[in-house]
């Protein structure tokens, strides 16, 4: 069945073997030629298949990767059931400090790690209601990187995402995601990724 239609991608969810499952595939683009197109999408695929384990491996709540159909581009994945924490905060604005703190914390450890997850937002993260577990989802733009500037890039989207969608409480929030990043990577540290967020948020004022 699909279950939702991407730029770059198809979900759909299956049951497979018994295991309710997403499957990602990666759709074919009429403008890129042929050979060129199957690489890209075999490569990312593997990339993107790496990186949700790997993050998985550090403690943060990823689907498992149960199997790569590699020639079709295309990942297996477990099915995370749950609510996007966009529509909890819709639902529930009040309650969300300890929330942003957990998030804050989970975006420490991948940033500690040199992985830098390029689309933090609201909607790529699920909570499953019975455990209060926070997964993130969707690293099909996910590099790696040792840069300041990709961390406040990941940094300035994610507070892009909380003013365009969750402006009434942008502040207590980001704030929230701050402290617990701090916890993860030292006061200092944030302090210069901080600084370079501001340079990145000024440049997108002048253009």
């Amino acid at each position: 069945m699909l279950y939702k239609m991407g730029a770059e991608a198809y979900l759909y969810k299956e049951n497979w073997y018994g295991r309710l499952i997403l499957k990602k595939v990666r759709v074919s683009k009429a403008y890129r030629h042929p050979v060129l197109d199957q690489q890209l999408r075999i490569a990312r695929t593997i990339h993107e298949a790496k990186i949700i384990t790997e993050v998985r491996k550090l403690g943060i709540s990823t689907p498992i990767v149960y199997y790569l159909d590699i020639p079709n581009a295309t990942i297996f994945m477990e099915f995370i059931e749950g609510i996007r924490v966009k529509e909890r905060l819709i639902a529930n604005p009040l309650d969300h400090c300890e929330l942003f703190n957990k998030i804050g914390k989970m975006i420490g450890i991948l940033h500690k790690n040199d992985i830098i997850h390029g689309d933090l937002t609201t909607s790529n993260m699920i909570i499953q209601e019975n455990t209060e577990k926070i997964y993130l989802i969707d690293f099909g733009l996910a590099e790696y990187s040792t840069t300041l500037e990709s961390r406040g890039v990941d940094l300035h989207l994610i507070r892009q995402a909380l003013q365009s969608t969750h402006f009434k409480i942008l502040e207590s929030s980001f704030a929230a995601i701050l402290e617990g990043y701090s916890q993860i990577l030292g006061t200092e540290y944030t302090k210069e990724i901080l600084q370079r967020l501001e340079d990145i948020e000024q440049r997108g004022r002048y253009h």
